[in-house]
């Protein structure tokens, strides 16, 4: 018998490939990706991880207990961290100086994405918000999966470091725990419900985030 997280990612399995397949992702594994559109995604994501922060600030306030709260931890800690760390030298190597960071604004995508997930961490229920947080870590674990299977290695060090941060066995163990979770929840019709609606809200956002990448 499929588990929850699976009959998801099976009913939204069209809009999940749209994503994970996206003219981005594979001109990424390529090399071929102009790097103006992977300038203008890396700013409008910085801006977004601000949002994630908060989000997994909210879920860790939200968990049940430490078990489960210290994977989100940890998760938060890699985010302050390494991914912080890659931004940098991103930036650098992309001849974005600290002001243009600054004077970055978020687009319309970023800022309903950023908002949504926010308001569902406040409001939400903690489920919703695992959920939410599975879609946006889960998609990017397959599709650089995926890359790096087809042997799709550029020799950009920064679009080969994109692809190794997403791959890493760490985010794949994230993905795990926050399956685990919410296949094992007492979630109930309504529940099941919500997180269906969060799981099919947060991958429409997501493919839309890369369409402004890449359309500009």
């Amino acid at each position: 018998m499929s588990t929850l997280t699976e009959e998801l990612r099976q009913r939204h399995g069209d809009l999940w490939e749209r994503m994970v397949t996206h003219p981005f992702v594979r001109e990424l594994g390529d090399g071929t990706l102009p790097r103006r559109k992977l300038r203008h995604y890396f700013l409008q994501d910085r801006l977004f991880v601000d949002a994630l922060v908060k989000t997994v600030a909210l879920a860790i306030a939200k968990a049940p207990d430490s078990g489960v709260a210290r994977p989100l931890g940890d998760f938060l800690r890699d985010v302050l961290h390494a991914e912080d760390d890659l931004f940098r030298r991103t930036f650098q190597s992309l001849g974005v100086d600290a002001e243009e960071q600054r004077a970055a604004r978020p687009s319309e995508v970023t800022l309903a994405f950023s908002s949504y997930l926010v308001c569902l961490a406040y409001e939400g229920t903690f489920e919703e918000t695992v959920c939410a947080l599975l879609v946006t870590e889960w998609t990017y674990h397959d599709w650089a999966t995926r890359l790096v299977a087809a042997r799709k290695l550029p020799g950009d060090d920064l679009y080969r470091g994109w692809i190794d941060i997403h791959v890493a066995e760490t985010l794949g163990q994230f993905v795990a725990f926050l399956r685990s979770h919410l296949d094992r929840a007492d979630l109930g019709p309504r529940g099941r419900e919500r997180v269906e609606q969060v799981f099919s809200t947060v991958l429409q956002y997501e493919l839309e985030f890369w369409e402004a990448a890449y359309q500009g």
